[in-house]
């Protein structure tokens, strides 16, 4: 690089004019007479020039850099909620999560749950060592079987806890999964003779839905309460009144919190921790209590319409009465999924599991058919503000 180019434009001005005055102070001194005065002025002035012409040329000007444009992607359209035939007609799965972005994240954060994993929630009031007597009944032996053909279709019995975290926010739990809930007030006996052997072998837990209706004069709360502690059972909501009395529309605010609100404090106040779950007695809800259950704050409710398996933003519910089931109560309009849960009979469950299976493995082929195509709209539309997937 020549030394000129170090030099900004004004330097090298300054530098020039003081060059052609000195040219010019020399050549206004006596000169030899072979010399003429005026062509080493007009010689002096034209180098001058030159040379402001010659820096000029050779200066480069700072240019202001132009910003990059920002090229805009289309995002794809997401695919249709899962739907299956196998569901009864008047059956219709509904979601309960209204943002894209958060669903499509906790839906493919690679370490929650798998697309098409389910759960089945199976109900029993009675496990009954001799005849059968009541429809609510279901025998030991049939009971064992149920059991056993749960765990040979890999089934796994969770907490309600897991329950809850699977379907707020799809934490990771067995791909089949099942939650059993036992109704009613029982004694310790009735949870080691029938399900603690379970426990034992395969660390299924199991849920009480206990009836706080006797407060601390239970007969069998302490047995209840020491049980609780052993880690394998949770005690979870059932009204405060006995004999159930389903919750209707002549039911008043005051009955409605009686058993919703008396429910909660019993539970915290004896087994030292708040229900996080409301087991409709008797089935009974209507969209106003759905939405005071809420207000005491639980987080799932249960209903005893055997709609289906449910899964991570999933719920199989009728939007209105069923004419061949006129005994199941609409859930539609309570608006609400995670509050008006489904529930199987136990006598019930055993013949339908395979059916409940399939249901999960066709939302898994859906899910691996529309991944790429929710990937790209999560990265186009979501990861600016909610971050990459995990």
């Amino acid at each position: 690089m020549k030394r000129q180019n170090l030099l900004s434009f004004p330097s090298r001005f300054a530098l020039l004019t003081l060059s052609l005055l000195t040219i010019l102070l020399n050549a206004c001194q006596p000169q030899a007479p072979t010399v003429d005065p005026d062509a080493a002025m007009t010689q002096a002035v034209q180098t001058a020039f030159a040379a402001i012409q010659q820096t000029k040329s050779t200066a480069t000007p700072t240019k202001t850099p132009l910003p990059t444009p920002t090229i805009l992607q289309t995002p794809p359209a997401l695919p249709a909620n899962f739907t299956t035939t196998t569901l009864n007609p008047l059956d219709k799965p509904h979601t309960y999560i209204n943002d894209s972005c958060q669903y499509l994240k906790s839906k493919w954060t690679s370490t929650n749950a798998v697309p098409g994993t389910i759960v089945v929630t199976i109900m029993f009031h009675s496990i009954t060592k001799g005849t059968v007597t009541d429809p609510s009944q279901i025998s030991v032996h049939d009971f064992s079987q149920l059991m056993n053909s749960l765990h040979s279709q890999n089934f796994t019995a969770i907490s309600m806890q897991q329950m809850m975290d699977f379907m707020y926010n799809n934490a990771k739990i067995p791909q089949r999964s099942a939650l059993l809930i036992q109704d009613d007030r029982k004694t310790a006996q009735n949870f080691t003779d029938h399900f603690l052997p379970y426990y034992n072998q395969w660390q299924w837990q199991v849920t009480n839905g206990w009836i706080s209706a006797f407060g601390g004069t239970d007969p069998v709360l302490a047995e209840n309460v020491a049980l609780s502690q052993k880690g394998w059972i949770s005690y979870q909501a059932h009204g405060a009144t006995s004999p159930h009395i389903p919750i209707d529309s002549s039911w008043t605010d005051d009955m409605i919190m009686h058993d919703l609100q008396g429910s909660m404090n019993v539970i915290q106040q004896y087994f030292g921790k708040a229900p996080i779950a409301y087991i409709w007695p008797g089935g009974g809800f209507n969209p106003h209590a759905v939405q005071l259950a809420r207000q005491v704050g639980y987080k799932l409710g249960f209903t005893i319409n055997p709609r289906g398996p449910v899964m991570f933003n999933w719920v199989p519910l009728g939007d209105q009465i069923d004419p061949q089931r006129p005994l199941l109560i609409a859930e539609g309009p309570a608006n609400d999924p995670l509050m008006t849960l489904p529930r199987i009979w136990d006598v019930d469950a055993q013949q339908h599991l395979g059916t409940f299976t399939a249901i999960g493995d066709a939302a898994a082929a859906y899910a691996r058919q529309n991944k790429a195509t929710e990937i790209q709209y999560y990265n186009i539309v979501c990861a600016a503000k909610d971050g990459p997937i995990p």
